[in-house]
């Protein structure tokens, strides 16, 4: 369909071979640029918030973009017997591109945290329950389950209740708090600490000494 109704830098007699390899490349380049921009970003285990992320994402997919359509130009351009685009009009398609590639992954819809298995610590809340367990807090002598269905407040040592969380796999994060793995969607950063967002809004404090084992296994 791009190649009918999107002639490449508006050149309108290029030949359709020219124009399919040409959003072909295009295609493979936005895939190729997003994915190695985001595993970059990942991999440097710097923390930072959704527009900052996001900029960081599209100046990372800009700059591999703009050689990579230059030269996509260049030899298809070449091909097909036309001079290639200067780099100013490159450079413009590019931003088109990147901004279309940012718009589009941040309007995709987040998925629900997939339903879990019940741990044997079910069994000390109400027998309704049917939620998802999201932390246990430590509150003096209780520990506070925090659910999808509201708090519920268990007289136990915490090292007790996380015992009792198996099958699911979780973490601590601070000497107060464990978290379980699949209700955490994000980090954020405030007054130069590192918090774990959960699912249902919660900021859940890391501890300068939970925070090596978070990040080896991919929570920060």
């Amino acid at each position: 369909m791009l190649a009918y109704a999107f002639p490449p830098f508006q050149m309108s007699d290029l030949p359709f071979a020219i124009r399919f390899l040409f959003w072909f490349g295009v295609m493979g380049i936005a895939v190729t640029s997003t994915w190695m921009a985001r595993k970059l970003i990942r991999e440097t285990g710097t923390v930072l918030n959704l527009p900052v992320r996001d900029l960081a994402i599209a100046l990372f997919v800009l700059l591999l973009f703009i050689p990579s359509l230059w030269v996509l130009a260049v030899v298809l351009f070449s091909i097909g017997g036309h001079s290639a685009p200067g780099i100013p009009r490159v450079i413009g398609y590019s931003a088109l591109f990147t901004a279309g590639l940012i718009l589009t992954s941040r309007a995709e819809p987040k998925s629900a945290p997939p339903p879990s298995p019940a741990p044997r610590l079910a069994r000390r809340l109400p027998a309704s329950f049917q939620g998802q367990i999201y932390r246990l807090s430590s509150r003096n002598h209780y520990v506070d389950v925090v659910t999808s269905e509201g708090t519920f407040a268990i007289r136990l040592r915490l090292s007790d209740t996380v015992g009792e969380m198996e099958p699911l796999r979780g973490h601590c994060a601070h000497r107060s708090h464990w978290i379980v793995d699949d209700a955490v969607i994000g980090t954020e950063k405030v007054a130069d600490r590192i918090y774990l967002k959960l699912v249902n809004g919660d900021l859940i404090p890391v501890s300068r000494k939970y925070k090596p084992m978070l990040e080896d296994d991919g929570l920060i």
